[in-house]
């Protein structure tokens, strides 16, 4: 018990640690001031039949052929824009195979991988980032672009994933249901509020740090110690390994509602029971989706370690719960980010980039359950504490101290 408090004092400290970096990037830590009015060269003065809050941007964007300036005579690239860079919808596609897969195998870093795309494979990141200094609202707004375009992904897979862990009963809803309450308030209100206010620079550092804190805290779930404190979720997937290689019947066993309260909810899943309180539930559900809401992601890399470190579930069931929760929050988030920040899509990208979702969000449930839990674990670690590490270094300090 002792321990089991200890990790959940851990948990809370990081989140309120989150937190307070969400503040400190509201409120514009990090950014750079641009060019001086003297300075500026002539801006585009139109909006090149680009309509909303980008053709805006576009219009007062530096002209010329350089790097930062628009020059209308280029071909079309990524939302439209000329000289922006064109999306390969091959690598598009397979990348968003990767993306599925990961998150509807894991429950988490699908938002995380999507960014991975579209700011580094697409180079969409660069490409922002190039405005900081000559077109300050057109890097915030492509900023908001990316932001919502990982969440068009995660959200996909998430509806299919919740789609497949309901049919096979590991998909604890009740849980799932009151962390999604809480992510609609908590991902309004970050869009909401850092909508049009975030550079790519402070974004890209913000969101590298709280995967690689994220990272930090699973690598200790992976030990000896932060094992021992996860009894009953170890005894069900042990239950639920046995009975996969018996080739048993899953879902006879899987999740039974036992008791239904506003202060208490206790379940059963293949022979163990857990419980836990909505209340808590859905506060964490605002937290955790106000800090995903702000770096562009479903929040899956959070709800996964809430779930498995406080809750105590095991990795079988926390895939789909946390997919439950993702999706609403990507819902709040992605409605948030077009409404009230006016980010701009590229449907097609979105729309070739969702057919690859939709393979791997198939493909991901048929495969984990094949795939022992702690290496699932370890994948996720490794993956968080590089890309973590690669674009916190990269968006403040100018260059990534990874290869990436």
């Amino acid at each position: 018990m002792k321990k089991r408090n200890l990790i959940s004092k851990i948990a809370v400290i990081t989140l309120i640690l989150m937190l307070a970096c969400l503040a400190l990037g509201a409120a514009g830590v990090g950014a750079q001031t641009g060019q001086s009015a003297a300075e500026k060269p002539k801006a585009v003065g139109s909006d090149l039949g680009l309509k909303g809050k980008l053709g805006e941007a576009i219009a007062q964007a530096p002209l010329g052929t350089g790097k930062g300036q628009i020059n209308p005579d280029a071909s079309r690239g990524a939302f439209g824009i000329p000289g922006a860079p064109k999306i390969n919808y091959l690598v598009a596609i397979l990348w968003a195979v990767w993306v599925g897969w990961i998150f509807s195998t894991v429950g988490a870093f699908g938002g995380i991988m999507a960014g991975v795309g579209h700011m580094t494979v697409y180079g969409l990141g660069d490409y922002a980032k190039s405005f900081k200094q000559t077109a300050p609202a057109l890097n915030k707004l492509l900023t908001d672009s990316i932001r919502a375009s990982n969440q068009w992904l995660v959200g996909l897979s998430s509806l299919i994933s919740v789609i497949n862990y309901l049919k096979a009963r590991r998909l604890a809803w009740p849980l799932g249901l009151a962390l999604g309450l809480g992510s609609i308030v908590g991902a309004f209100s970050a869009a909401a509020l850092t909508g049009g206010k975030i550079t790519f620079s402070q974004y890209q550092g913000w969101f590298g740090l709280f995967v690689f804190i994220v990272g930090g805290v699973l690598l200790y779930e992976t030990t000896p110690r932060g094992q021992a404190s996860k009894k009953a979720a170890k005894a069900a997937t042990q239950a639920f390994e046995k009975s996969v290689k018996e080739k048993k019947s899953e879902a006879e066993q899987g999740i039974t509602i036992l008791e239904w309260g506003l202060t208490n909810i206790k379940f059963s899943f293949f022979g163990v029971e857990f419980k836990f309180n909505p209340v808590w539930a859905f506060i964490g559900g605002i937290i955790i989706a106000a800090i995903s809401a702000f770096i562009g992601v479903g929040g899956g890399f959070l709800y996964v370690p809430y779930l498995t470190s406080i809750v105590g579930l095991p990795m079988f069931v926390v895939a789909g719960t946390s997919a439950m929760a993702v999706f609403v929050s990507m819902l709040t988030g992605i409605t948030t980010y077009i409404k009230v920040a006016g980010a701009a899509m590229d449907w097609a990208m979105i729309g070739v980039e969702l057919i690859g979702i939709f393979i791997g969000s198939m493909i991901g449930p048929r495969t984990q359950k094949y795939i022992p839990e702690i290496w699932l674990k370890r994948l996720f670690v490794v993956l968080a504490l590089y890309v973590g590490l690669g674009y916190f270094s990269k968006g403040f300090f100018g260059r990534s101290w990874v290869p990436m």
